[in-house]
C-alpha cells in the first residue's frame, strides 16, 4: 500500500470539545428562543384580546345606528345563548340609553383581491335590512380595493340594504348581489366600485353567506334581544 493513500482520522480532541461546545450553546439559545417567544404572547395576548374588543365594540356603534351600549349573544343550532362561547355564529346586540334594541352586529368574510376580508355589518330586524359596514381586516390595493371602506357611494348601499327573509322565515328572499357600477336596480343590489370589482363582489358574497346562514336562526329569537335589564 502507498504511503501516500488517505486513511480515516479522528479529529483532535480538541476539536470535538469545539463541535460539542457549539451543538450545546445552539441548544441553549433555541430553548431561550422558545421560553421568550412564550412569554411574549403570553404578555401581548391579553393587551391584542382588549384591541380586539375595543376594535369591536367601536365598530358596534358605527354599523347599528343609534347604538351606546351592547351586549354580545351568541346563535346556536337551538337558540340564544348570552356571552361568548367557541360554537354558534356570535353576534353584538346594540341598545339605546333607554334600553332598546337598535339592531344587531356580526362578522362576515370573504377573499377579496389580496387577501381575506373581515368585516362587521349591522341589521336592524324592523326594516330587516343591513345598516352599515365597517372593515376590521382587508389588505386589498391602496386606493383601488381598499375603498370599500372609504367611499362614501359604496358605503351608502348599506344604509338600508334589503335582507328580508322569505314568507316561511327560512331563507333570504332575495340574494345579496354586488353588481356592475351604475347598473343598480333593486334594493338587495351592491353597487360596486369601479375599478375594485373583486373587492366590491367579496362585500357581497359575505353578507349573503352571512346572512343567509344567520338571520333565519336569529327570527324566532328577535324578542329575546328586545328583553333588557331596567
Amino acid at each position: 500500500m502507498s504511503e501516500n493513500a488517505p486513511t480515516d482520522v479522528e479529529p483532535p480532541a480538541a476539536a470535538r470539545g469545539s463541535s460539542l461546545a457549539m451543538i450545546r450553546a445552539l441548544g441553549v439559545i433555541a430553548m431561550l428562543s422558545g421560553v421568550l417567544v412564550v412569554l411574549v404572547y403570553q404578555i401581548t395576548q391579553p393587551m391584542i384580546a382588549e384591541n380586539k374588543r375595543l376594535a369591536i365594540e367601536r365598530a358596534v356603534f358605527r354599523v347599528v345606528p343609534g347604538a351606546v351600549d351592547r351586549r354580545d349573544f351568541v346563535v346556536t343550532e337551538t337558540g340564544l345563548e348570552p356571552g361568548q362561547q367557541a360554537t354558534g355564529i356570535q353576534i353584538y346586540a346594540g341598545y339605546d340609553g333607554d334600553g332598546a334594541l337598535k339592531g344587531i352586529a356580526a362578522e362576515a368574510a370573504a377573499r377579496g383581491y389580496q387577501d381575506v376580508i373581515r368585516i362587521l355589518y349591522g341589521y336592524n330586524p324592523g326594516c330587516e335590512c343591513i345598516t352599515g359596514i365597517s372593515i376590521l381586516q382587508s389588505t386589498e390595493t391602496p386606493g383601488l380595493g381598499d375603498k370599500i371602506g372609504t367611499d362614501p357611494a359604496f358605503l351608502a348601499n348599506f344604509d338600508a340594504l334589503d335582507a328580508r327573509l322569505n314568507d316561511t322565515r327560512s331563507a333570504l328572499r332575495n340574494a345579496i348581489v354586488t353588481v356592475k357600477h351604475g347598473t343598480k336596480t333593486q334594493r338587495w343590489q351592491i353597487d360596486a366600485i369601479s375599478g375594485a370589482t373583486i373587492s366590491s363582489k367579496a362585500i357581497g358574497k359575505m353578507l349573503d353567506d352571512s346572512t343567509r346562514t344567520l338571520l333565519p336562526r336569529l327570527a324566532p329569537h328577535i324578542s329575546q334581544l328586545k328583553v333588557t335589564e331596567p
